[in-house]
């Protein structure tokens, strides 16, 4: 048998029609299929999914299925999976999903030349944003140095002996967050992570008919118990100290405090929400060392205090507050080149409800929050913040919406601390320039024709947003020009236009030259009608006749034109 370089993985539950639909992208993978190998684990489907896959198999000789009980949820056909598997490396794959035409190939040679243990392949798709571990393509790098931490999906490739040596499995029977407890255990024992930004792997889609989502009840108890497991994994695979503590922190703001802000706690009312703080109150208590609080920024620290101390009608105002933020952008300075390169400069900052800035303030050479946005939150006066500019960091999205693939640009955005007004008050500012190159800008591939939305990511103080790239000025709307791209014959045209009036570039191809008119054959006319003429012709004055013959011959050239 030929060295098999991958096994994909996919565990497969009544997933129906969505086989055969998802099977191409990964059966016909540019790497060859005597290369790798697809396992499929039916984990006891209940429709006619086993024979879908069992038929397949029979048209593909590098499918493999594998046959189980069901287990109720995909830890253990994943497992099962992996052991079976006789590839160098592993990639798991959902069976809704599909994989680009050369990830695997692309995939492989990253690892193999890093002796990489995960490879982590730029994500699109329907259930997938943009994310900041995506914004460049890293040879090699660990935990320690980038921030892995910030997406815990599964949807990886791993090399096999990684997982056997160090016994990383996937819990087994129903149990939400799997994908969570195996990446917090994965991260920080792999000596080598590769991430392939530049071109997109794995696309993470939805299902029409809601698929993806488990029917499965719901408890938030439970929930909260398995979230606990998770952040002992962590706790336990990490030692004391400052990576420890930033990596916690992740699943302190994000998993933990899901449900003590907003949209949360604006939207179900007073019972669901005071029965979820009772729950996750304690956990914040038992589970996360001090560091994990005291380095968060500003607004999620407030928050995570107010957990703490007991507050939760002072959660549920600030959620409220922080719900009414709203980010500013500022856009000047466009340049465009006669490539299509367009340059801007940016500045962002967070305003709170009536408008005026989101300032600090000074007191006794510390900031505090500004008084006027935490006046009657109990418990919240005073929130010495730190360091200003903790987790502050924007980014220049551009969205593919017709591929679902977002795309970071170029750019030099910075957080700074700007002084405002007389009384002591600063704000952060985001600003930079910002560089879209319709030629690179596809992972250093030109955009290919369609309609592309600017966004810009910010986050000020622990507050995120996510707004369309449009100044709050309307009159900041540059005039923009079409240009060739590349100077080639595509064109790409910068416009203020969809929603919000947002900046598109709008990238097409040259119209086809017309095609030619087939000629219209004259036909001479009938002898009869040629009679008829002349003998008008002999009735005229020879004045007159000479004029008919001309008009006659203007007539005849104009039908042999058409």
């Amino acid at each position: 048998m030929a060295h098999l370089k991958v096994s994909i993985v996919v565990p497969v539950y009544n997933a129906g029609p969505y086989i055969e639909r998802c099977a191409p992208s990964l059966t016909e993978q540019s790497i060859g299929a005597d290369a790798y190998e697809v396992v499929y684990v039916d984990d006891g489907s209940t429709d006619d999914s086993l024979e879908r896959l069992r038929l397949l198999a029979e048209r593909h000789p590098h499918v493999r299925v594998l046959h189980q009980e069901n287990s109720g949820w995909p830890g253990k056909p994943r497992n099962v999976g992996i052991a079976a598997a006789r590839g160098e490396y592993i990639q798991l794959v959902d069976q809704d999903d599909e994989l680009a035409p050369e990830a695997l190939e692309r995939l492989y040679a990253m690892g193999k030349r890093n002796g990489s243990d995960i490879v982590m392949g730029k994500m699109a798709g329907t259930m997938v944003g943009p994310s900041a571990v995506f914004r460049r393509s890293r040879e090699r790098c660990t935990v320690e140095d980038a921030p892995l931490i910030e997406t815990l999906t599964a949807h990886r490739m791993f090399r096999r002996e990684f997982l056997v040596e160090h016994d990383l499995r996937f819990p087994e029977g129903y149990w939400r967050m799997e994908d969570l407890l195996f990446m917090v255990q994965a991260y920080p024992k792999a000596k080598t992570v590769s991430i392939l930004a530049d071109y997109p792997c794995y696309f993470w889609n939805r299902r029409e008919d809601g698929g993806n989502h488990s029917t499965a009840a719901y408890d938030l108890v439970e929930d909260y118990g398995r979230l606990r497991t998770v952040i002992g994994a962590l706790r336990d695979s990490t030692e004391p100290g400052e990576l420890q503590d930033r990596l916690m922190r992740r699943l302190y703001r994000v998993e933990t405090m899901s449900r003590i802000g907003e949209p949360y706690v604006t939207r179900v009312d007073d019972e669901a929400r005071l029965r979820a703080y009772e729950i996750i109150r304690p956990l914040a208590l038992e589970a996360f060392p001090p560091g994990v609080r005291a380095g968060m920024p500003a607004m999620q620290k407030l928050r995570a205090t107010l957990l703490e101390d007991g507050r939760p009608d002072s959660l549920l105002e600030l959620a409220r507050r922080v719900q009414a933020v709203k980010p500013r952008l500022d856009v000047s300075a466009a340049e465009q080149d006669d490539d299509g390169r367009l340059t801007l400069h940016v500045r962002a900052t967070f305003h709170r409800a009536d408008g005026s800035p989101l300032t600090l303030v000074e007191q006794d050479g510390r900031y505090v929050l500004d008084p006027r946005f935490t006046e009657g939150i109990e418990g919240a006066e005073g929130l010495v913040v730190e360091d200003p500019l903790a987790y502050a960091n924007g980014e220049i999205l551009v969205n593919d919406g017709r591929r679902k693939v977002w795309w970071h640009a170029e750019d030099t955005l910075v957080p700074h601390l700007e002084a405002y007004g007389e009384d002591g008050e600063s704000q952060v500012v985001v600003e930079g320039d910002v560089v879209l190159d319709p030629t690179t800008l596809a992972g250093g591939e030109p955009l290919r024709p369609g309609a592309y939305e600017v966004w810009m990511g910010v986050q000020v103080l622990g507050v995120g947003r996510r707004p369309r790239l449009n100044p709050y000025d309307t009159e900041q709307r540059v005039a923009l020009a079409s240009k060739k791209l590349g100077g080639g014959a595509r064109t790409v045209r910068p416009e203020w236009s969809g929603p919000g009036k947002q900046l598109r570039l709008v990238v097409r191809n040259p119209p086809p030259p017309p095609k030619p008119k087939p000629p219209v054959a004259v036909q001479p006319p009938p002898k009869g009608l040629r009679r008829v003429y002349r003998g008008v012709l002999r009735r005229l004055s020879p004045k007159h006749r000479k004029a008919v013959r001309r008009l006659a011959a203007s007539a005849a050239s104009r039908l042999r034109r058409r």
